[in-house]
């Protein structure tokens, strides 16, 4: 019952990334120049880990087929084209060569743990075929209290089901937010997901300290309860803008400028 009622204000305060927005709203255009707000430090968005796929598939001219699997927090339901998979998309197409052809299609796995989202992956690869994958994934497990060796297990499982099916991964950890912080143990699962990545020599977007760094230097109020859909499209904005540079600078294996 706890965890319920946790998972349940987890939502609500990670509605910041994934609230209703209202029918019209204008979605930023993607732009060269990122907003102000977008800010972040060069190390957080560094990988010594590269794309090899991505990379091969931007040299030979093939499509660039990415698949998000994630949670309600990975789009906005009623402005998906404001939701940070569709601005990565946006922005991909943007600094990508112009013959580049870019597809992100989104998996939504709600309220699942990393052993059951792993469960689908067989299936849904052979399905999907993607030439890369962001699995966003962490949140649930911590919600619930799953042992975080058991977390490590499961997510080791499911980057190499991923793997094995000839995509490149990415790994994307917890949302931050203020107003939970408190009554979840982050650590161990922000820490096991980086020990994941480092055995399978893949890069980690770590969205929980990119968040945090955010809210600390007073670009975003995560913690503010009045936060409405112009926030949340201006948090996915800079985290899909972030995403694509991420990915662009770990196939190319170049070092990440300073994101602004």
């Amino acid at each position: 019952m706890k965890a319920k009622v946790l998972l349940s204000l987890i939502l609500l305060c990670g509605s910041l990334a994934a609230p209703l927005a209202r029918a019209g709203d204008a979605v930023p255009a993607a732009t060269n120049n990122a907003p102000a707000a977008c800010d972040l430090p060069s190390y957080l968005l560094t990988s010594e880990s590269r794309l090899t796929k991505v990379a091969d598939a931007l040299k030979a001219g093939k499509p660039l087929d990415i698949l998000v699997i994630g949670s309600r927090s990975t789009t906005i339901p009623s402005s998906e084209s404001s939701s940070y998979p569709a601005r990565m998309e946006a922005i991909l197409k943007e600094k990508l060569p112009a013959s580049e052809v870019v597809h992100v299609s989104v998996e939504i796995q709600s309220k699942k743990t990393a052993e059951e989202t792993a469960s689908t992956f067989v299936k849904l690869m052979e399905a999907k075929a993607p030439t890369l994958v962001i699995w966003q994934t962490g949140t649930v497990d911590a919600i619930r209290s799953i042992d975080p060796d058991e977390f490590r297990s499961a997510v080791t499982e499911g980057v190499v089901a991923l793997q094995n099916a000839g995509a490149d991964v990415v790994l994307m950890n917890l949302q931050y937010s203020p107003r939970t912080e408190t009554m979840i143990s982050a650590p161990p699962y922000l820490d096991n997901m980086r020990v994941v990545a480092q055995e399978h020599d893949i890069p980690l977007f770590d969205r929980f300290a990119i968040m945090r760094q955010w809210n600390d230097q007073g670009q975003f109020d995560l913690f503010s309860p009045s936060r409405g859909p112009e926030l949340a499209k201006q948090v996915h904005d800079c985290l899909g803008r972030a995403l694509a540079q991420f990915v662009i600078d770990a196939a190319r294996g170049e070092p990440a400028q300073q994101q602004n």
